[in-house]
């Protein structure tokens, strides 16, 4: 998942999974914490994440860290560069994938429905990230909250009347590495939109938005 442009909250999660079964695979599942692979490994398996939450980080050579993207129920992680993983994948909660093979992508081998599908999760991907891209460079502080915590809203946010519950199983860190932020800049932005009644906080780990429309307005700039 990365940032893209929000439009409006969504029902219901946006989970499509592809729905095909790859012989000789078996689901992958992963504790907290646990890798499913590394920066520099050979790309044999692309995984789409049918549970749970990844996350996918690069290091620089001074050992700064940068969160590329968090891998939610629908997406596919683990697409190649050059043949090689271009990330680490790490767990943030007990989480379940599809692995399918990278042949199916390259090749054409098998279904090709399912080749089809994996192309089409390949350049949404490319998609996404290129406005992930123009979001880091463009947006300021409080409007790269606000669209990180709209697109959780249309992904994976709950309704309550409304207002709409939101679970952050990343830490404060992550979202700032995410977002190109420093760390006390998302938590003093966390508290300006607390104090301006747009969000409630219920919990490190549960945001309540209570004013969607003007949420999504400060995510545009407006």
């Amino acid at each position: 998942m990365y940032v893209t442009n929000p439009s409006e909250f969504a029902a219901e999660a946006s989970f499509a999974p592809l729905h095909i079964s790859c012989p000789h695979s078996v689901e992958t599942q992963l504790k907290p914490g646990a890798y499913l692979f590394y920066e520099g490994d050979e790309v044999e398996w692309l995984y789409q994440v049918t549970s749970g939450v990844v996350r996918l980080t690069r290091l620089l050579s001074d050992g700064r860290r940068q969160v590329i993207a968090f891998g939610y129920p629908g997406d596919i992680v683990g697409f190649p560069a050059d043949g090689l993983h271009h990330t680490d994948c790490e767990a943030l909660t007990e989480t379940r994938l599809q692995p399918f093979r990278r042949s199916i992508l390259e090749t054409g081998d098998g279904d090709p429905k399912m080749h089809r599908d994996l192309l089409q999760a390949a350049l949404r991907e490319i998609s996404a990230m290129q406005d992930h891209f123009m979001m880091l460079g463009r947006k300021s502080a409080n409007e790269k909250l606000a669209s990180f915590l709209c697109v959780l809203a249309e992904r994976v946010g709950k309704d309550l009347g409304s207002s709409r519950s939101v679970t952050l199983p990343m830490s404060r860190s992550d979202i700032a590495d995410f977002l190109g932020l420093t760390t006390e800049t998302v938590s003093r932005t966390f508290t300006q939109l607390r104090k301006s009644k747009i969000i409630a906080i219920e919990n490190i780990h549960t945001i309540i938005i209570q004013r969607p429309t003007a949420l999504l307005g400060l995510s545009k700039g407006e």
